[in-house]
């Protein structure tokens, strides 16, 4: 009988060395912006060359898209836990609002680049299908996340998926431009903004 071959699979080194340099290129990419950064700025402020990743990603249109993508997958998985262990609507809210906050707070120059590249699409065929892609990602991690909360109150949601993202993207974005504008709207404070709008949204699912 032939000896069973227990050797686990080589991964994919190429992709995962894409991976590595994309993580590596984030910083760089969310101080300076899509427009302010080539793949030489990038190559300057990492231990990499111009030519190792010129090897890698065709071109900064690549890498670009391989850096958020990678960010905005890690982004889309960040409310699971909450959405799965969550007792009560009380724990849930406070859970959701705090989550929303912190990521505001520690990672505002990511989301900046994310919004960034989103308008770019809108100009550049390169970008725009892979946008969408992330685009329907974080839609479908918003739904969860309603779904969630409605299912506290037994009721099914009416809304459609796309409205109930666009509602929380529009408040994060608004959010985040204060933020980095060092200015907040008198009174305005994420955490609460976010749990009151899940509120009211459910409110109308409610009432119809």
């Amino acid at each position: 009988v032939a000896a069973r071959d227990n050797r686990q699979p080589i991964p994919n080194k190429f992709a995962y060395k894409r991976t590595e340099l994309a993580k590596a290129a984030l910083e760089t990419l969310a101080e300076l912006g899509f427009a302010n950064t080539s793949l030489r700025d990038i190559a300057q402020n990492t231990k990499y060359s111009h030519g190792v990743l010129h090897y890698y990603f065709k071109d900064k249109v690549d890498l670009i898209t391989c850096s958020v993508h990678d960010y905005k997958s890690i982004c889309a998985t960040r409310y699971d836990v909450l959405v799965d262990t969550a007792k009560t609507e009380a724990e849930f809210l406070e859970g959701f609002g705090e989550i929303a906050a912190d990521s505001l707070l520690k990672e505002a120059p990511l989301h900046r680049l994310w919004y960034d590249l989103r308008v770019q699409s809108m100009f550049s065929d390169a970008y725009r299908g892979n946008i969408m892609e992330i685009d329907a990602t974080l839609e479908r991690m918003t739904w969860r996340i309603f779904e969630k909360f409605c299912s506290f109150a037994d009721i099914t949601p009416q809304q459609s998926s796309t409205r109930v993202y666009g509602l929380f993207d529009g408040m994060f974005q608004t959010a985040l431009l204060h933020y980095l504008n060092g200015t907040t709207p008198e009174g305005f404070d994420l955490k609460s903004a976010m749990r009151e709008l899940l509120i009211d949204i459910r409110a109308l699912d409610g009432a119809s």
